[in-house]
Formats: C-alpha cells, structure tokens, sequence
C-alpha cells in the first residue's frame, strides 16, 4: 500500500463511518478497485485509522465524557454488549459474508428501510429529543439493532441510527447516542485487532500509516460536524437514496 492509496483510504474512513452509508462496505469496495489486497499490513494500518476516527469524536464530544453524564454513560455501555457478544461468537463466520455482492444488496436493503422509516418518522414528536432523554429500554433497542451491522454494507452508524428513530428517539439524538456508542464499540475492535497485528507494523511504511491517521482524523471531524449541521435542515431519505445508487451500481458492476 502506497501513500496515495493510505490517504484515499483514510479519506474514506474518516468520511463514511459516522455517516449511515458502511465505512466497512465501502472500504471493501475502495480496496478492491485501487487493488489493495487484505494483508496483514493493510490490517494494521485499518487499525490506525479507526483509532483516528476514534480521536475525532472524542474531542467533538469531550462534554459528554465526565462522571456528570454517569448516566448517559451506563446506557451506552449496555448498548455496547449485544454486539461485542454476538460480534465475537460469530467473529469467523461473519467474515464470508465480506464481498462485493454482499455490500451492494445491504446497502440496497439499507436505504430502502432508510426512506420507509422517514416516510412515518415525526421528529417533533418523539418523546426522546435529547441525547440525555433516551431511556433505558430505547438504548437496549438501539444496542440489539446495532447486531445488523455485522452484515457489512448494513452501516454501523445506519442500524443506530433507525433503531433509535424506530424506538422514540429524534434524528439527533440518534446520531449523536450512535456517536457516542462508536466509542466503546470501535476501541473494542480497533484493541482486538490490534493485539492481532501489532507485530505487522514493524517493517510497515510507518510515513503512510501517519499521513492515513491525520487524514482520517481530520475528515472524520469535519463530517460529524457538518452531519449534525445536516440533519437540523434535511431527513435521512438523501442517504437512503445514495445507497440505492451505490448498491445497483455495485451489482451492475459485478
């Protein structure tokens, strides 16, 4: 993997996994077509890069983490291990469903759910406006929707995201609880994977990994900034769209 391709990749990351359109689904596009094969190099620079997602949204949201927001913070942990569990009991056989075939018909899936659910959603009148409003029972919906994303191409963000619309809570809320609930989830995987291939960084072009990391951080930032902007003006029903697109477009080019 060469610098041009660590900061397209990083550039996608930072891009796609706050936003309900699978970071993992497009990464697996965006390798295929720049010709990046799965090592375990590329493994470990995916790790970096996470990690860097991770930094952006901590530093957006560094008022929420404090002993004040106990509370918020017991919710988001429950919300948490519904997929840790799931994710590590069915880690080795999730992964054949990791092709180009598979992301394309969930992103399809995806988007039409995305446009039905806006369809009925009423945003003003959820009970949930609020992040510090979600209740115990809507964060435990949201952490059992949050097991849909295992499929890649459903989207992390996505399954969050309606669930929480589908429970009560506003666009908003659901976003940012999704945020939030990145944290644990993503220090989770990007730890694992770390301990799996942290011996793949000796010997690694140590400058891509760096250039891919402050990429990643920096586009990462920027998007959750501009999504909340988003979504005080507009619907989801745009990415429901797009993921139609991406995923015919996927199938035709199969």
């Amino acid at each position: 993997m060469d610098i041009l391709q660590a900061i397209i990749i990083g550039i996608i990351e930072g891009f796609t996994e706050f936003l309900p359109i699978s970071s993992t689904g497009h990464m697996i596009v965006a390798s295929e077509f720049l010709g990046v094969e799965q090592s375990a190099v590329v493994k470990a620079y995916e790790v970096i890069i996470q990690l860097a997602a991770i930094l952006a949204v901590i530093l957006l949201y560094r008022d929420k983490i404090n002993l004040k927001e106990i509370e918020l913070w017991k919710k988001i942990v429950a919300a948490f291990f519904p997929l840790a569990i799931v994710g590590f009991l069915l880690k080795d056989w999730i992964k054949e469903f990791f092709t180009v075939s598979t992301v394309a018909w969930m992103f399809i899936i995806g988007g039409i759910i995305f446009i039905i659910v806006e369809q009925f959603h009423k945003d003003k009148e959820k009970p949930s406006q609020d992040i510090e409003e979600i209740t115990w029972k809507q964060a435990m919906i949201i952490g059992f929707g949050q097991v849909f994303s295992l499929i890649p191409g459903t989207s992390r963000a996505g399954s969050t995201i309606i669930s929480g619309m589908l429970s009560g809570v506003s666009r908003k809320a659901s976003t940012e609880f999704s945020f939030l609930l990145a944290i644990p989830v993503m220090m989770a995987v990007s730890g694992y994977d770390l301990l799996k291939h942290y011996q793949d960084f000796i010997g690694a072009d140590l400058t891509a990994f760096v250039i891919g990391f402050v990429v990643a951080f920096v586009v990462a930032y920027l998007t959750i900034k501009l999504f909340i902007v988003f979504l005080q003006r507009f619907t989801f029903v745009a990415f429901g769209i797009y993921r139609i697109i991406f995923g015919i477009i996927l199938l035709m080019l199969l």
